[in-house]
């Protein structure tokens, strides 16, 4: 089974921890075409590019004016699911993961990213920010990062997959996008979590990232292989709900 995620804004790479086993992201040579043109921007060019503010604008600049490729674990450069910071990765909580369990999330999880294509949550990172769907002229051949990785990170699940090996599809419709589904023979699912309010159920975001993360967890502590087994999830009190999912799209609900 292959669980996918989208990376988080927020990166924190205070008190990680030493990993065994750590990997390196695939598509170096890719990553390194765009953090050449990202080291050549400005200030001001990367605050209207991400639409973001002065300080973080700063950050990024400094972040891809200084950028490395790792080789080993540093303080800086830790694998990709401790540096990620946010809802979801509070959901996955791989701190607390054995090193069995960080070894099967290494095998499952794949983490869609806008300046790596694919990261495994061992893969060591360098610090970074930029999002899948900036709108960027690149080249002359891509206008955006879409067009930019193309049918590569399809190409690499592709390899990965045996055969009728399920796809849990945890990443937002922003990453997920990059991914080619016709080209992928496996079955695609998509859980979906909605709260119940005001007589009826929602997506409320942050709940909704948070259960992402909590299902790709539970997915790997108990070694699920079955995409039917999902469908007895009771996490955090959601429950499956037939009647509002459809093939590819699993609701629960609580």
């Amino acid at each position: 089974m292959k669980i996918l995620l989208s990376p988080a804004k927020s990166i924190d790479t205070s008190n990680v921890p030493k990993c065994q086993g750590v990997t390196l992201p695939f598509f170096e040579k890719e990553t390194t075409v765009l953090v050449k043109k990202m080291a050549k921007m400005n200030v001001k060019k990367i605050m209207e590019l991400m639409g973001i503010s002065r300080d973080l604008a700063e950050l990024n600049v400094d972040r891809y004016k200084h950028f490395e490729f790792p080789q080993g674990q540093t303080d800086r450069i830790v694998p990709s699911a401790f540096a990620f910071s946010g809802e979801v990765y509070r959901g996955l909580d791989v701190y607390s993961f054995s090193e069995d369990e960080l070894n099967r999330a290494n095998q499952s999880i794949r983490i869609l990213s806008g300046l790596y294509g694919i990261l495994k949550p061992l893969d060591l990172m360098t610090p970074y920010r930029l999002e899948m769907g900036t709108r960027w002229p690149i080249s002359a051949k891509a206008s955006s990062l879409y067009q930019f990785w193309g049918s590569k990170p399809t190409d690499f699940l592709k390899k990965e997959l045996s055969k009728n090996e399920p796809i849990i599809n945890l990443a937002s419709a922003e990453y997920f996008k990059v991914i080619d589904q016709k080209r992928l023979k496996s079955p695609i699912i998509t859980p979906v979590f909605k709260e119940f309010k005001d007589g009826q159920y929602k997506i409320v975001m942050m709940y909704a990232k948070h259960a992402r993360g909590a299902m790709a967890r539970y997915i790997v502590q108990h070694d699920v292989q079955y995409s039917e087994e999902l469908k007895l999830y009771t996490v955090d009190g959601y429950s499956y709900a037939e009647n509002l999912s459809s093939e590819k799209e699993w609701v629960f609900v609580r």
